[in-house]
């Protein structure tokens, strides 16, 4: 039908007769001319409709409107002196057309193609209109560029690739299943995967050795912007081999999704403890992109006449006091240091005290008169606090101090204009907790299926796992472990954890079985593919990265999904539905 795509006509084809195809992204009507801007997935051609050069042609365009779907056949000239338009690939020719057939038609959108400004409800009820402007086409290239470059590396290092099942069994792995009834089994229900988990460990072995797949998963969970209940992620296993092994895997994999897209990045990345991420940035996945560290100063207040702040530091194993010091943050208002305040509240925070260094280098501040000399002269040595500085403090109990500070460093990163935004800064976050305790339950950070160090220390948080998470510019975008692989190490894991023998034998006994016929010691990583592309092509959330998402409700408002169902189909499988409350 075509003998050329819209942005490839190029000064080569002057004089040649060419076929376009594509929408009507804008067109002029002059009266004896009319002009169209012919649109495709390549970029845009301007289209010249003369009747002295086609009467049928000049006919048809004069009904051309916006997004109609047209074919031109024409002939390919350099545009007058002066006409030309720089901003496109082609906007030194136009096709003077003899042939302009319509080939369907589009009542007027409901908003303009390209517009950013229409609210996000509206757009993803047309998804396939807001998906017609360019900007949007060129993250799904970027999208298909590092999903094939990351399966031709691991093609490259024998890997194979393995499809594992949709329909499989309910497991809890930390966020809640979406099921499907079984018609055959009535009463019975599959789960969707919310990861290929337990499959691939069983792959391992069954003597695959390398493993990997662009798998589909999904999780019925709260949503954010980087979230969705279905999407996904670049599965990985390997047997016989360390952490080190798969890290260096990860890397790999990662050098050639950003090559593939003209980004090249150095590796090895750096590392860091999850207890020195969590204790110095607040945060399991800080931006390093900036510097900004929370600096303990707990042991500096301890007979301070700051009451609130001494109450605290009598207690140092359960509670913090972390000092932000901010260069240059003086210039901050105070209208913003209130905003600042109000914000971290949301976390948690019942006030910021906060001190800004004057050019003396004396403290200015509402907590200012509570200490002592000595106190801010240690203060101020030790943050290395300069003139123009403004120091800020959080106190109270560990994890929520953590939370709010570490929200506080991002904030004040963004405010302050420190956020390099073309800057890509990995870093391995290592070593995390096996456990967490949580209102008396104990539960796996990552999986229960992730290795611990050694399970001899009867503090079960004090107990370290073989995990690592890969972050960037502050996201998560992977995270591994190395697995276990001997029964009776698996079996006291579950014991830990809460899970009896039957319960254990009832939801992983597959798994249980396999290890007792020669599992090797194996482990892998998996990556979210969304959310790496969403930070390649520094969009704002992954919806923007997905052909179809779902809104922040879980809802698709495109097809209306999800919606009822008939009564007939709802017997079939065996299902009664009445509403809670009723």
């Amino acid at each position: 039908m075509r003998t050329h795509y819209c942005g490839e006509v190029s000064l080569e084809d002057i004089g040649s007769e060419v076929t376009v195809c594509g929408w009507t992204n804008s067109y002029r009507d002059h009266g004896e001319l009319v002009f169209i801007d012919l649109r495709d997935k390549s970029g845009l051609v301007q289209l010249v409709c003369d009747p002295k050069d086609g009467a049928e042609a000049h006919k048809a365009a004069t009904e051309v409107r916006d997004e109609y779907v047209i074919i031109a056949k024409g002939t390919v000239r350099r545009r007058g002196e002066g006409l030309e338009n720089p901003k496109l690939k082609t906007g030194a020719l136009e096709i003077v057309v003899s042939s302009l057939v319509i080939e369907n038609k589009s009542p007027t959108p409901p908003f303009q193609i390209g517009d950013d400004k229409v609210n996000e409800e509206l757009r993803l009820k047309y998804r396939f209109l807001e998906l017609r402007d360019p900007k949007h086409l060129n993250k799904f290239i970027a999208r298909s560029k590092v999903t094939v470059a990351v399966r031709n590396y691991f093609d490259q290092n024998g890997f194979l690739e393995v499809e594992t099942p949709i329909l499989t069994k309910s497991t809890p792995e930390g966020a809640r299943d979406y099921l499907v009834p079984s018609r055959v089994h009535g009463g019975e229900f599959f789960a969707l995967p919310q990861s290929p988990q337990l499959f691939k460990q069983l792959l391992m072995v069954a003597g695959f050795d390398r493993y990997f797949q662009v798998a589909r998963c999904f999780r019925d969970e709260d949503l954010r912007s980087d979230r969705q209940p279905e999407f996904t992620q670049v599965d990985v296993e390997m047997s016989f081999c360390d952490d080190e092994q798969v890290i260096a895997t990860a890397e790999g994999a990662l050098k050639a999704a950003f090559s593939a897209v003209g980004v090249e990045i150095s590796t090895p990345f750096a590392r860091m403890k999850y207890s020195e991420a969590m204790e110095k940035y607040g945060s399991d996945k800080p931006d390093m992109r900036y510097s900004l560290p929370l600096t303990d100063v707990i042991d500096l207040f301890a007979n301070t006449e700051l009451k609130v702040f001494a109450e605290i530091a009598k207690m140092p194993h359960i509670n913090r006091i972390k000092a932000l010091n901010v260069e240059g943050g003086e210039k901050l208002t105070r209208k913003e240091i209130d905003a600042l305040t109000d914000y971290v509240a949301k976390f948690g925070a019942k006030g910021l005290a906060w001190l800004k260094v004057k050019e003396d280098m004396t403290l200015q501040g509402p907590i200012e008169k509570f200490l002592s000399d000595a106190e801010k002269t240690e203060l101020v040595n030790r943050l290395g606090s300069k003139a123009g500085d403004l120091i800020f403090f959080g106190a109270g109990k560990k994890a929520t101090v953590l939370e709010y500070m570490g929200r506080l460093r991002q904030e004040v990163a963004r405010l302050m204009g420190l956020i390099d935004e073309n800057r890509y800064e990995f870093l391995w976050v290592v070593d995390f907790p096996m456990f967490e305790v949580d209102e008396g339950k104990v539960k796996a950070l990552h999986h229960p299926f992730t290795m611990p160090r050694t399970l001899d220390d009867e503090n079960l948080e004090n107990i370290e796992s073989v995990a690592y998470d890969i972050v960037l510019n502050g996201y998560e975008i992977g995270g591994g472990s190395i697995r276990i692989h001997k029964e009776d190490t698996q079996k006291e894991v579950f014991r830990l954890l809460g899970i009896g023998e039957e319960e254990a034998k009832e939801k992983f006994g597959f798994l249980l079985d396999a290890l007792k016929f020669g599992a090797p010691p194996h482990g892998g990583f998996a990556l979210g593919l969304d959310r790496l592309v969403m930070l390649i092509t520094k969009s704002e959330s992954i919806r923007d990265v997905i052909a179809f998402p779902k809104t922040q409700k879980a809802q698709c408002l495109m097809t209306a999904a999800p919606s009822p169902v008939e009564d007939t189909q709802l017997k079939e499988l065996s299902i009664r539905v009445s509403k809670i409350g009723s």
